[in-house]
């Protein structure tokens, strides 16, 4: 299952309300979370989160990077990816 059809199942409002209804298990994500999962659930991959990070707010490209993968990998943990 892609990154996208995973994530499409989430529920997720604009205040980074997250709610999984396979598990009932909920979450809150902050605006840089919100915007790295729509950029996942528009099917785009990590480097496409990054540039979506640079574009909407003031951050280098690594620190972008390194929040992206960091986040992947919490996701991970989650069983959300």
């Amino acid at each position: 299952m892609s990154h996208a059809t995973k994530l499409n199942h989430l529920t997720l409002n604009p205040d980074g309300f997250l709610f999984d209804p396979s598990t009932g298990d909920s979450f809150v994500a902050n605006p840089v979370a919100v915007a790295v999962i729509e950029s996942l659930r528009d099917g785009g991959d990590e480097q496409d989160a990054v540039a979506s990070l640079t574009a909407r707010y003031e951050v280098a490209e690594p620190d972008a990077a390194r929040d992206v993968a960091d986040f992947l990998v919490r996701l991970r943990s989650l069983h959300l990816l």
